[in-house]
């Protein structure tokens, strides 16, 4: 039995320090570490949105982070134009102050409106322009929850004479409908009538 009971320990010493040699961290001959599983903030913004020019816009971004809002938590939005190859910051939150480009064509025209407490990093672009054209990049950190994928919205700015027709052809579809519904509306009152009149 003692013989038995000595080959089982001498297996599993032996089980044991191959486990620990698979372990090792190559080259270094340090102990294997376990690692928590990476935290990815998650940030949502519609695919595209649609302006007119001289009218005011609004940037939606929420995100999702599973650690608490942390006093580090940093909020950036990049703009790259339609046909730019290179992205600017236009917008940048950060220990509780915002700061707004105010040097570049966005100039006095961004307004911050988001609330880390909500999940909300949104802002709002005032007075659109054509070189507002382009493609908006809203980027979150939370330390330590810092590592995720940005997400994009697509501008197109239009100019307000497509307004004016949009809201020209409405008007045609409902004056269209109205007749529609007046012409139904007497031929349903006549035919009651002679139906009176049969009886």
């Amino acid at each position: 039995i003692n013989g038995s009971t000595s080959s089982i320990d001498i297996c599993l010493t032996w089980l044991f320090v191959k486990w620990l040699g698979s372990g090792l961290r190559k080259g270094t001959g340090d102990p294997p570490i376990l690692l928590s599983p990476t935290l990815a903030i998650k940030v949502y913004t519609a695919n595209e949105i649609h302006g007119t020019v001289g009218s005011k816009i609004k940037l939606s971004c929420t995100f999702w982070s599973n650690e608490w809002i942390s006093d580090d938590i940093s909020i950036t939005w990049h703009f790259q134009p339609e046909r730019g190859k290179d992205s600017i910051s236009i917008f940048h939150y950060a220990k509780g102050q915002h700061y707004i480009d105010n040097v570049g064509s966005f100039k006095e025209r961004i307004e911050w409106i988001g609330d880390p407490r909500w999940k909300d990093g949104s802002i709002i672009i005032h007075d659109l322009e054509y070189t507002d054209n382009g493609t908006y990049t809203c980027d979150v950190k939370n330390p330590p929850d810092i590592v995720g994928r940005t997400s994009q919205v697509t501008l197109y700015v239009f100019e307000n004479v497509l307004g004016g027709i949009i809201g020209g052809v409405l008007a045609v579809v409902l004056v269209v409908l109205l007749i529609a519904y007046l012409i139904r509306y007497c031929w349903l009152r006549r035919q009651a009538t002679l139906q009176r009149r049969l009886r």
